[in-house]
């Protein structure tokens, strides 16, 4: 009997083991049982960080000690191209640095890799698929997210090697299931009308490092999984449910998504949760969304100290609700966006983040109710009112307002080294974001 049970306890051991192992890393996180299962997980080939545990991936080495010096270089950025522009310098520049760095270049096609030189921010490290080879996408098709063919998208971002992802021609790619990227690669829409989403899944950023996603279409992104997905040429693994983001970045670093249009997705447009850090979300047109931006997992998931977001020169428009962003914990710095168009409110937090909003133009709402810019999610007046959430600058319109708090309600020294440049007149924001979304890029002409 005693040989018996023991061959029991042993047969029932094995079958909770293989149960636990086809868990994505997603659910073992939700579920508390990352630190003692956390070389379990089915996506373990997604860059794990070797102390990761207790619910989220270690970015410490990506964020930085000091976010004001950050944004003190944003602002010289500006400044800079600003003044080129103005001395002639060059014939197309609209004074933001990001774009004055590669559009004036009429052979762009052939140096397609200078974007990744020139961006600003929190993501200004991201490097993407720059030391790579190029790779030409010519399949529109995701028929096996196990078995992708060669040609197809999914093929080329599950790559070891950095890749810089180019596309033969305009497509169309529904994907059957998440597209799990893996760590230095871009995807440049740059020559071809690109759309992902069409009523499928669309990008997974989990645990990787130096992403660029450029000039892609990202619409009508929906729920997928209960699925095995391949993440890399070697591994592949179940996934639960994904929430239908457009693009989700869970865990990553050094990740920049730049001149993209995104709208009507099942949850969020860009979410950036669970210690992700080192981020830059410019040049970007928004619409057509409720909870357009989440970044941060949750209050009590006190890793999102690190976060460290650049929001910069995008448009939000048409038909959005809130959530632009909506932030927990880490510092944001939100500069020169264009806000056409909110219901409930714009910017928004618990958790005590920190929001520096700088020469942006806040266009209210007709409602009388949805003037304000701001809101604290859930939180007491005497709790937030500590919060350091500064309007430095911002272009307030239509009766907009913004509910300043902590260090940013006065003259506090919390603030001085990036007020000591100035953010750029709100005044060029209609300039600096006239071409926000995926442009027409030629070859022999400037974009």
């Amino acid at each position: 009997m005693a040989a018996a049970a023991r061959v029991f306890v042993l047969v029932l051991s094995l079958l909770l083991l293989s149960a636990l192992s086809v868990l994505s890393s997603r659910d073992l996180v939700k579920g508390g049982l990352l630190q003692s299962l956390k070389r379990n997980s089915t996506m373990g080939d997604t860059r794990l960080h070797p102390d990761f545990g207790g619910g989220g991936v270690l970015n410490n080495e990506a964020a930085v000690t000091d976010p004001e010096e950050i944004v003190s270089m944003v602002h010289m950025s500006i400044r800079n191209s600003t003044r080129r522009r103005k001395l002639g310098f060059f014939t197309c520049g609209t004074g933001n640095p990001i774009d004055d760095c590669w559009r004036c270049d009429p052979n762009w096609k052939n140096n397609r890799k200078r974007l990744a030189d020139c961006a600003i921010g929190f993501g200004r490290n991201a490097i993407g698929g720059r030391n790579g080879r190029i790779y030409v996408v010519t399949d529109p098709n995701d028929d096996d997210p196990v078995n992708p063919k060669p040609g197809t998208l999914r093929y080329a971002v599950i790559q070891e090697e950095p890749l810089w992802i180019i596309f033969k021609h305009d497509m169309v790619i529904q994907l059957k299931e998440e597209l799990i990227m893996n760590s230095f690669k871009t995807i440049d829409g740059r020559g071809a009308n690109v759309l992902i989403g069409n009523g499928g899944a669309c990008l997974t950023l989990q645990f990787v490092s130096n992403i660029i996603i450029h000039g892609i279409h990202i619409h009508d992104c929906r729920p997928t999984g209960n699925a095995m997905v391949r993440s890399s040429p070697t591994h592949y693994g179940w996934r639960t449910m994904a929430d239908g983001d457009g693009v989700s970045i869970f865990g990553a670093s050094h990740i920049w998504v730049d001149h993209n249009s995104l709208s009507n997705c099942a949850d969020g447009l860009v979410d950036a949760i669970m210690g992700s850090t080192a981020i830059t979300i410019s040049n970007n047109h928004f619409a057509h969304h409720n909870e357009v931006m989440l970044l941060g997992h949750s209050d009590s998931y006190v890793q999102d100290k690190q976060m460290q977001v650049t929001i910069a020169f995008n448009h939000f428009g048409a038909e959005l609700i809130q959530r632009m962003p909506r932030c927990r914990h880490g510092y944001f710095h939100v500069v020169n966006n264009d806000y056409t168009h909110w219901e409930m409110y714009a910017i928004g937090g618990s958790a005590s983040p920190t929001i520096n909003s700088q020469g942006n133009r806040y266009l209210a709402p007709k409602d009388p109710f949805a003037k304000e810019v701001t809101k604290r999610v859930d939180t007491a007046e005497n709790e937030w009112k500590g919060w350091n959430w500064r309007s430095d600058g911002d272009m307030l319109l239509n009766g907009a307002y913004f509910t300043a708090s902590g260090a940013g309600a006065g003259a506090s020294a919390s603030y001085a080294r990036a007020s000591s440049l100035g953010a750029k007149s709100s005044s060029m924001v209609g300039s600096m974001t006239a071409d926000a979304g995926p442009l027409s890029c030629r070859d022999g002409s400037v974009c």
